[in-house]
């Protein structure tokens, strides 16, 4: 029986308990007739901004396609990959876009939830973003689903092999090409998604709650809209098209390794298996995600954490299993698994101390608003900074444990199996945690329409809770996405040089560091996560003036507007924040694209694995400083809005906004950017693989 039929039925199990939460959550009831014409005007500035996201990626596309068929013809490429970059695409572009509608169905839902409970809220918010997890691993596993059966009934009927080994070479290497296509589509999303929604929330943050001194997601504020239609086309559709990338990524890494392992069709199946199993794991841990009336934010955070260490426990065991009958003699792959699990728990657990409010480092973030805005940013800088040497010591070691336990002491080839394997483990639960990362914007939405349909304080009081457990575990899955990235990057090294070798069986690397080549690759590499984090910024930053200053013109010249006389145009911000986004988001894209070809085509295959060894060590780094040090100034911003330090509208208060404003470039575009970048270098780095060591000049 060929193993991958269980992938399949994985993907469907996946895809069909994903249709049941959405039709569960669809039934749920939408609340009065102005929190349905909120929830409305929000799905329609995200369905209007999706639209002409996916209309200018779509010109992108086209051209690489042709670019990549171009190559194919004169045998630089082979000639299914210019069509696994469409399909990539287009499966990692799908789930983003559902997972959005669902969070633009289920916000106004989940506001009208909380008025009856916050256990009601919790599980309306949650099941929703549990259809964005549900949704990106089962059309990951149906993308790799169809290509396999594709491809096994190519090389066995319209063009047979010699051999078995052969076919199943054959088949990974074209397998491994479709994550450029996730790649692209998941950082076109993530930055153009981060663009709009750092640029309204700033407008709407300086302007409103700093200058003119009105709660958050107040309905007189121009940009409130547009600051929750961001959440939806950054948090959501970003999240789910990043994550896409990297659990496809995983997979497909792992898989060259296991042939270059040795180990055949069986190290195919492992985490092929692993995936498949990780669904029905992942829905069962999705059971046991309830709370009390009352809770507190660690009885929340603990009520989200126990569906997802059942989930993690579950696919221990199977895990064992599977490595015991489909590798026999090989357990130490299982110690593997194991490690990547394990990390993705740590980093986890350490991104939530230092982000989350409940701990000291965000309490003494928090307390620096004391001495004004300087201090608490400086002091943000230092928390992220410090907060990065936790998780590298955590990857290194899993790295070292997975590399040696699966047989790297003995043959190079399974140890870096073992590496790819704990990637896949670490994502093997991806369902659930993902769903406990997607619904933190949903109940951010919640939030803004209760506020905004004037729903009881208690309503608020809820909304809030479960929007300050969306910052922490936001912030959680921002680590782990960033924790998975820096598996995956170096699974997809490794996968680069089985690559280069299948291609040129003669060639022999020099990785020496004093190799010029590796040297100024190295350096190169080391330097593109800042440039590409610049870039980012400095987008935000512009889209964020022009926000700014149409806020304050309708302050200004809109008549009763501050007295609830008059509306403001929502529209118009929605506007400017998507035709910014459009505009500014395609320079630092297509920087991840241009750079691994020019470094290959000027010093080959050597500078190549330079430039991929700098990105991914500097980008996971620097990711993991943004995102914790943008996390723990908004937690900060939500402490002392709880009553610490003076409390609302109190200058302390303002020195924390003024923090959050400066992280939520930091958190929502860059760092998380950051890690699409590292794997997008790699992807890209092997689709050319065999441009490259045929016209390199070095």
């Amino acid at each position: 029986m060929d193993m991958m039929l269980f992938a399949a039925l994985g993907s469907v199990v996946a895809l069909i308990f994903a249709g049941v939460l959405f039709f569960k959550t669809k039934r749920q009831p939408a609340g009065n007739d102005l929190m349905v014409k909120i929830s409305t005007a929000i799905k329609h500035g995200a369905d209007a901004y999706l639209k002409r996201q996916y209309l200018g990626v779509g010109v992108f596309f086209a051209v690489v396609f042709f670019v990549l068929l171009i190559l194919a013809i004169l045998n630089y490429l082979n000639p299914f990959v210019p069509f696994a970059f469409l399909t990539g695409g287009f499966f990692s572009g799908l789930s983003g876009f559902i997972g959005m509608k669902t969070a633009t169905m289920a916000n106004g839902r989940t506001a009208y939830a909380a008025s009856k409970g916050l256990n009601r809220g919790l599980r309306v918010a949650f099941s929703a973003g549990a259809v964005m997890g549900f949704v990106v691993v089962g059309l990951g596993l149906l993308d790799l689903s169809i290509w396999y059966f594709f491809l096994k009934f190519y090389y066995s009927v319209i063009s047979p092999v010699a051999s078995q080994e052969i076919m199943i070479e054959n088949i990974t290497s074209n397998m491994l090409t479709f994550g450029m296509g996730a790649s692209s589509m998941a950082l076109f999303a993530r930055v153009g998604g981060g663009i709009f929604t750092k640029a309204a929330d700033v407008g709407a943050d300086l302007v409103g709650k700093v200058e003119a001194g009105i709660p958050e997601d107040d309905p007189r504020n121009p940009a409130v809209i547009a600051d929750n239609v961001g959440d939806n086309v950054g948090d959501v559709a970003g999240m789910g098209a990043d994550l896409y990338e990297s659990y496809v990524g995983s997979i497909v890494s792992t898989s060259a390794l296991a042939v270059a392992a040795g180990f055949g069709m069986s190290g195919v199946a492992v985490p092929m298996l692993l995936a498949a199993l990780g669904v029905i794991a992942s829905i069962i841990g999705t059971f046991f995600v309830k709370t009390k009336e009352g809770a507190s934010q660690k009885q929340l955070l603990s009520a989200l954490r126990t569906g997802t260490y059942i989930a993690a426990i579950a696919i221990a065991v199977v895990s064992f299993f599977v490595v015991k009958y489909v590798l026999p003699g090989h357990m130490g792959v299982f110690v593997a698994i194991i490690s990547g699990l394990v990390a993705g728990i740590l980093i986890g657990v350490l991104t939530e101390y230092f982000t989350s409010e409940s701990y000291k480092p965000t309490k003494r973030l928090a307390s620096a608003s004391e001495t004004g805005p300087a201090t608490i940013i400086i002091s943000g800088l230092s928390l992220g900074m410090m907060s990065t040497v936790f998780p590298v010591v955590i990857v290194g070691v899993s790295v070292l444990i997975s590399y040696f336990a699966a047989g790297g002491g003995m043959d190079f080839n399974q140890g870096l199996y073992g590496v790819g394997v704990s990637a896949v483990g670490m994502l093997s639960t991806l369902g659930i945690t993902l769903a406990t990362d997607a619904y933190g914007p949903i109940a951010d939405n919640a939030g803004g329409i209760a506020e905004m349909s004037h729903l009881g304080a208690e309503v608020r009081q809820r909304t809030d809770a479960l929007d300050s457990l969306g910052n922490t575990t936001a912030a959680t899955g921002k680590g782990f996405a960033i924790g998975s990235a820096a598996l995956t990057a170096l699974a997809l090294i490794a996968a680069y040089v089985s690559e280069v070798k299948l291609i040129a069986p003669d060639f022999v690397f020099d990785l020496n560091i004093t190799n010029p080549p590796v040297l100024i690759g190295l350096f190169v590499g080391g330097m593109m996560p800042f440039l590409f984090a610049a870039m980012t910024m400095d987008s935000v930053g512009k889209a964020a003036q022009s926000i700014v200053l149409e806020v304050r013109r309708q302050f200004r010249e809109i008549t009763g507007l501050m007295e609830n006389k008059a509306e403001p145009d929502y529209k118009t911000c929605v506007d400017l924040c998507t035709r910014s986004a459009q505009k500014l988001m395609l320079a630092p894209a297509l920087l991840a694209v241009i750079v691994p070809i020019v470094v290959g085509l000027i010093l080959g295959v050597n500078g190549v694995a330079g430039l991929l060894a700098g990105t991914t060590v500097t980008g996971f780094v620097l990711a993991v400083m943004m995102a914790n040090a943008g996390g723990a100034w908004d937690n900060a911003k939500k402490y002392i809005e709880s009553g610490a330090h003076g409390g609302k509208g109190s200058e302390q208060h303002k020195a924390a906004v003024v923090g959050d404003t400066v992280g939520d470039p930091f958190k929502d575009t860059s760092g998380p950017s950051i890690n699409i970048l590292i794997k997008l270098t790699s992807m890209v780095s092997i689709v050319f693989a065999g441009l490259i060591v045929a016209v390199h000049i070095l």
